[in-house]
């Protein structure tokens, strides 16, 4: 059954619990459009007062000691993990481990798989110990933080590193990734959603290729954890990382999220205090997930902050905003395919795509683009969106990118619309007709 998608109305209502759009940067008493969202999001200010509170009333060292005051501590952030497992569909909050960021997530699984293979493994890690025939599959439109990490494991591993191949669009096909899927393949690591093109990825069908062949899915959710709802356990990933920033949280923190059985077997990268039962001069035995992979000092404001900022996502209503933003991304990629000179990176359309909308203008750099937007008070991403591999197959080096969130607006669309034609005649681009 359909949801009712948030109406205009409420998007107004949900922006006035926000300071930046209370408050916002004007350019010549208009205020900015902010449409970076894929880049950073911003946070309500239940989330900046949750984090303030926790530090004002309850800051204390978490899983140190006997004290009232770390007992308080230690509930709020765990409870802060229970949140987000609830809402990302983990069946445990032990599924749930913190990380610096979603890069420091994927850094922690491909890390622990190399010391797999150095020998310094834990009970069952055996499964991920990798060899010289062996696979790691990635595709070709990977973010570079799940795409560095998987190369440098190859090559200490003496793997084969492999990727699927985009197609003039920067999309790939369930058949290329049937193609590549082997009985080598150890390690499959692919995007739920294309930071550049907003690509849906088929996760699980993909899931069921992997699987059936062995091998350990990685999933990086940071562009649609923050967009639609979803569920983990559901779609049988072994691993899955996102980011707080990009879902109204703090800056500092993200998430690993694995399945029971893998985090059991995998072995911790980073070591120190906290994450072990019995050090002595010659070894050390490790905790159970997830404080096996938590050692040292916690970000724990952060988490505080990312569990209020799923409150409030839960409280919106995921399926909504999903509807909301699937209305504003057709508008979007509609006004991008109507006009002339200029070209939509990814899916010619809505299907399998949420989220952004990637544009390269004929004739001109990203950054001038990206500037002539800037001066129009219109707030995108230039670059290569950390994903030279894909721009380079599409024959460029960066492109302009405007993405949404549950708090942007039509009137927000239609500027950077009329923006990017304005950039055509500032520049004086000849535009086929």
């Amino acid at each position: 059954m359909s949801v009712a998608p948030l109406t205009t109305a409420d998007v107004f209502t949900l922006r006035s619990e926000f300071p930046y759009f209370t408050n916002p940067p004007m350019n010549e008493g208009v205020p900015v459009a902010y449409l970076d969202s894929a880049a950073t999001s911003q946070r309500p200010r239940r989330v900046l007062d949750a984090e303030r509170a926790f530090l004002e009333r309850d800051n204390a060292a978490v899983h140190r000691g006997t004290s009232q005051a770390v007992g308080t501590a230690t509930e709020r952030f765990e409870s802060a993990r229970a949140a987000v497992a609830a809402f990302v569909g983990a069946a445990s909050p032990e599924q749930i481990v913190w990380a610096e960021g979603a890069t420091d997530a994927l850094n922690i699984v491909a890390l622990g798989i190399g010391e797999a293979n150095a020998g310094l493994g834990v009970r069952g890690s055996e499964r991920f110990a990798l060899e010289a025939g062996d696979e790691i599959l990635v595709t070709e439109a990977e973010h570079h933080a799940n795409l560095i990490p998987w190369q440098r494991l190859a090559a200490k591993t003496g793997a084969t590193f492999k990727y699927i191949p985009v197609d003039e669009h920067g999309t790939w096909s369930l058949d290329a990734a049937r193609e590549a899927i082997n009985t080598r393949t150890r390690i499959f690591a692919f995007s739920h959603v294309s930071n550049v093109t907003g690509f849906v990825s088929p996760v699980t069908e993909l899931v069921s290729l992997a699987r059936a062949v062995g091998a350990v899915t990685v999933l990086d959710a940071c562009q649609s954890v923050p967009h639609i709802p979803v569920n983990f356990d559901a779609l049988g990933i072994d691993f899955a990382v996102f980011s707080s920033h990009k879902a109204l949280g703090p800056n500092g923190i993200g998430v690993l999220y694995g399945r029971p059985e893998m985090l059991d077997a995998l072995p911790p990268a980073r070591t120190g205090g906290s994450a072990i039962t019995k050090v002595t001069m010659e070894e050390a035995q490790f905790m159970p997930p997830p404080l096996r992979f938590e050692p040292g000092t916690q970000p724990v404001s952060q988490a505080v902050g990312l569990g209020e900022a799923v409150a409030f996502l839960t409280e919106v209503g995921m399926d909504r905003a999903a509807a909301r933003e699937h209305e504003l991304v057709t508008r979007l990629v509609e006004g991008v395919l109507e006009t002339p000179g200029l070209r939509l990176l990814g899916p010619q359309g809505v299907d399998s795509r949420i989220a952004l909308a990637a544009v390269s203008v004929d004739g001109l750099h990203a950054h001038d683009v990206g500037q002539y937007l800037d001066e129009q008070g219109v707030l995108v991403r230039v670059g290569h969106h950390c994903a030279q591999p894909l721009h380079r197959a599409l024959g460029m080096a960066s492109s302009t990118r405007a993405s949404v969130h549950l708090t942007t607006t039509e009137d927000e669309i239609d500027r950077f619309l009329d923006a990017l034609r304005g950039a055509q005649r500032y520049f004086k681009v000849e535009v086929a007709r």
